[in-house]
């Protein structure tokens, strides 16, 4: 009947009803015939006809201790475009987009083809040609000795960060700590209830000797040796071998995080702690997210060949695994020497871009702000005069300006007023007119 009334056929129909019928739109009654569901999915999908949740009171919910240390990520998250000077990003104006894009496109025509094996779970310590892909890369250009068997892929340097506290750190236990030093990682640090001991950095790095004064036997060290953050000093040889020793006496673990050491402006890259190591004390840590895009989310554990299964069964309590294609796309860029032409590219790019950074601090910010050129990385430290660095801060952020107060770096040392200033992710025009734009945000904070 309803066929002809509509004028289909009577299988349009059938089709029809077995369609709603298995989105649960109708349901048969033996002997009685099709009905319209008494509970339409629709309904279940919406909150329009649920009454509002009234909670019994305004009080906070409680939360546990390692919730209070959690950082706040909300403004970061809001933010819909980049801004002068955002530490940490990287120059994304000039990211192989063609090459990345073509890469993809062959690892999804793998599936298309019907190899489905890059849609399921892989090994949770990485792929395998991915692992072995970055043993030759930081062999070759960070002197990290190691084989791929050492190799654990992570979701980038604090997904490692807490991967290595849950094997080697108990609640409670104490670890050396850089200060100045990285928020995220103190926070990660806090939140497995690590007591972070604060040592000092100068000139050669983490100061050993204060270090040993304030806690003679830390269970872990973290240091950013090669390019220390923010202060972007490089420790010395001397002190390289002075803080192996230390953990070796202090059976300490070493957790070295190099995070952007590739960008050496006039020299070539300095080698890795755990290249000097003799006595398998360092955990060495690694990510695509400043060399390549942050969205990417792939880092990399180093190891010692005695901790490898552990920290592989703690990796799956992490989380299981990375995406296999994001996985195959990286090892397809390395592989190809795709890697090495944009880290090259690169260098050449940021050097041009701290360069242009100092001249336009110089022509705008002279009498404001003092920028002290760095041999490396992607940001740069400028010293405030006569300005307070979190008014200054603020100031900037009115203006549309992201640069942040030395002080938020610190915890005990008391360093003088200053703010870090990325310029990776700036254009030189940009960069020009950004440093305009901060000098009249700073001399809002001086006519106050």
């Amino acid at each position: 009947m309803l066929a002809c009334e509509l004028g289909v056929s009577r299988n349009t129909v059938l089709t029809a009803f077995d369609q709603l019928m298995a989105e649960g739109y109708l349901e048969g009654k033996v002997g009685s015939g099709t009905f319209v569901a008494g509970a339409i999915p629709d309904e279940l999908l919406s909150l329009r006809n649920r009454a509002a949740v009234k909670h019994a009171s305004p009080r906070q919910p409680r939360l546990s201790k390692r919730a209070a240390v959690l950082p706040d990520v909300a403004t970061t998250a809001k933010r819909r475009r980049r801004r002068p000077f955002e530490p940490g990003v990287p120059a994304l104006d000039l990211f192989p987009t063609k090459v990345w894009a073509r890469l993809v496109a062959r690892e999804w025509s793998k599936v298309t083809a019907g190899s489905l094996d890059a849609l399921l779970t892989t090994e949770p310590a990485g792929l395998p040609r991915l692992r072995e892909a970055v043993a030759r890369y930081v062999g070759a250009a960070r002197g990290v000795s190691c084989d791929a068997a050492q190799v654990i892929i992570t979701s980038g340097l604090q997904h490692a960060l807490e991967i290595a506290t849950r094997v080697l750190l108990d609640p409670g236990e104490k670890v050396w700590f850089e200060d100045p030093g990285y928020p995220a990682a103190r926070a990660t640090l806090r939140a497995v209830d690590a007591s972070v001991v604060f040592v000092p950095v100068d000139e050669e790095g983490i100061d050993v000797r204060r270090g040993m004064e304030k806690c003679p036997s830390p269970r872990l060290i973290y240091v950013t040796p090669s390019h220390q953050y923010p202060l972007g000093v490089t420790m010395s040889a001397a002190r390289r071998l002075q803080l192996l020793e230390t953990a070796r006496r202090a059976d300490a673990w070493i957790l070295e995080d190099d995070y952007d050491s590739e960008y050496r402006h006039l020299t070539h890259p300095v080698p890795s702690i755990q290249g000097l190591d003799r006595n398998e004390r360092v955990i060495y840590f690694g990510t695509f997210s400043k060399v390549l895009f942050s969205s990417l989310r792939l880092g990399y554990l180093v190891v010692p060949p005695t901790l490898v299964e552990t920290f592989i069964r703690a990796r799956v309590l992490a989380g299981r695994a990375s995406p296999s294609i994001d996985q195959a796309v990286v090892a397809d860029f390395i592989d190809e020497g795709f890697l090495d032409r944009h880290i090259r590219r690169m260098r050449a790019a940021y050097r041009e871009r701290q360069e242009v950074l100092l001249e336009a601090g110089r022509r705008y910010l002279n009498g404001l702000l003092a920028i002290r050129p760095s041999h490396a990385g992607m940001h740069v430290l400028g010293w405030l005069i006569g300005i307070d660095d979190q008014a200054a801060a603020r100031a900037a952020a009115e203006y549309e300006i992201d640069v942040t107060p030395l002080s938020r770096y610190c915890a005990e040392v008391r360093q003088p007023d200053g703010l870090v200033l990325g310029y990776g992710g700036v254009t030189p025009r940009q960069i020009r007119a950004g440093a305009e734009t901060l000098a009249r945000a700073l001399e809002s904070v001086r006519a106050k």
